[in-house]
């Protein structure tokens, strides 16, 4: 008898046993009339590159349970596969191309495509490979890519039924662009970093006489104010409510108006309200019934009907210019240091521009709603995250889709 190694040794114990696994199939289910069934889905990595730590830390939880509910009987399958990422994939084969001094753009679109079909079976091949090679018991036999037709189908399918069901319109609402990817970001893809910027507080000159000062970190989006909004409880300002502001630079008269929605600790306690670029802006343009005046294109650069002097530079170019305007003509009362959260496109790292435009959108409120009225059913470990879990569920907004 074969004595008993001192020590476990994967590379000479693992491969024998994950060989044996696959060539009989011990991990497809035969399907069984009655009794009970189990089945998850393999959470379908990225084509975007090999997987990592995180990935086999997250799949070993799953492979235990998987295991578990085999060892009590369940017929169980573990369905796996791969994910096309959209624009994230797009994006590593655009940074592979331009080692070789290309862009997309040099290459066309069907050149481009074949790059990217070819960087998809690469990296499937790839992380297929390590997922066997760990020994993960999924159903190698129903091996799904996120772009195989019956799943194109199924996404088809489920569009067609939340249409018909009213849970999918197409509105103008602010979303979060992304000036390089050219596409619009759900919330959950934009991701949060902290900046130290400049906040620069503006007179903006009333018709009557005197000026108020409002407090901004975006100057650029100052070309597209429609109005000037103070708290309703603000006795600073309670006096110049249904007044008029003129807008430095351009000369558009612009309301002074009420709204809640306006932090009167925040910098002075006057908002320069620009619907077509802010989401709490946006809000109160619709509740005050104020036009909304797209000054930044798809591309990121200035587009001013009213201004062409900063038309076609990059937004934080104009930024810099209209600071020195407002400086050279006396309309910048101070400036100083601030630190805020500002989103990134996760795909590329661009910082995102919020833009008015008509997109498609899942309506999220009466989904949520179902889901808080079964809250009961669902144990959360630690206790502490169901409260996280609500405030997502209550303060939920509609869901880009496109």
């Amino acid at each position: 008898m074969k004595e008993l190694a001192k020590v476990y040794n994967p590379k000479e114990i693992a491969p024998k046993w994950i060989e044996r696994w696959f060539n009989s199939n011990v991990f497809t289910p035969e399907v069984k009339r009655g009794g009970d069934t189990f089945s998850i889905v393999l959470p379908p990595p990225n084509v975007t590159g090999n997987l990592h730590i995180g990935h086999a830390l997250g799949f070993t939880l799953d492979d235990v349970v998987v295991r578990y509910k085999r060892m009590k009987g369940f017929v169980t399958l573990w369905v796996p596969g791969t994910d096309h990422a959209g624009i994230a994939t797009q994006n590593v084969v655009e940074k592979e191309i331009a080692k070789e001094g290309l862009t997309r753009y040099d290459l066309g679109r069907e050149r481009f495509l074949e790059k990217v079909w070819e960087w998809k079976q690469r990296y499937r091949d790839n992380i297929v490979n390590q997922l066997k090679q760990m020994g993960f018991s999924c159903d190698w036999s129903r091996e799904r890519f996120t772009m195989d037709e019956h799943c194109s189908r199924a996404v088809r399918t489920a569009f067609v039924s939340l249409y018909k069901k009213g849970l999918i319109y197409r509105g103008e609402r602010i979303i979060n662009w992304c000036p390089r990817c050219k596409t619009a970001l759900s919330d959950i893809e934009v991701e949060y970093e902290e900046a130290r910027d400049k906040l620069y507080y503006i007179r903006y000159p009333l018709k009557e006489g005197g000026y108020i000062t409002i407090a901004t970190v975006r100057p650029e989006t100052m070309l597209g104010d429609t109005a000037v909004a103070v708290n309703p409880d603000d006795d600073r300002y309670r006096h110049l409510i249904g007044k008029t502001a003129i807008l430095p630079l351009v000369g558009r008269e612009l309301p002074i108006i009420a709204d809640e929605a306006v932090e009167a600790g925040f910098g002075t306690g006057a908002l320069k309200v620009t619907p077509a670029h802010d989401p709490v802006d946006f809000d109160i343009g619709m509740r005050h019934n104020l036009p909304s005046v797209k000054v930044i294109d798809l591309d990121g650069k200035i587009n001013c009907p009213d201004l062409d002097t900063y038309t076609g530079l990059d937004r934080f170019k104009a930024r810099d210019l209209i600071v020195r305007h407002l400086e050279e003509k006396g309309y910048m009362e101070k400036v100083e240091d601030y630190s805020h959260s500002v989103g990134h496109c996760e795909r590329c790292g661009t910082v995102v521009e919020p833009l008015l435009s008509s997109q498609w959108f899942v309506a999220m409120k009466s989904l949520a709603q179902k889901a808080l009225e079964r809250d009961s059913e669902v144990r959360f470990i630690p206790e502490r995250w169901r409260k996280v879990y609500h405030d997502w569920l209550i303060n939920i907004k509609d869901w880009c889709i496109s």
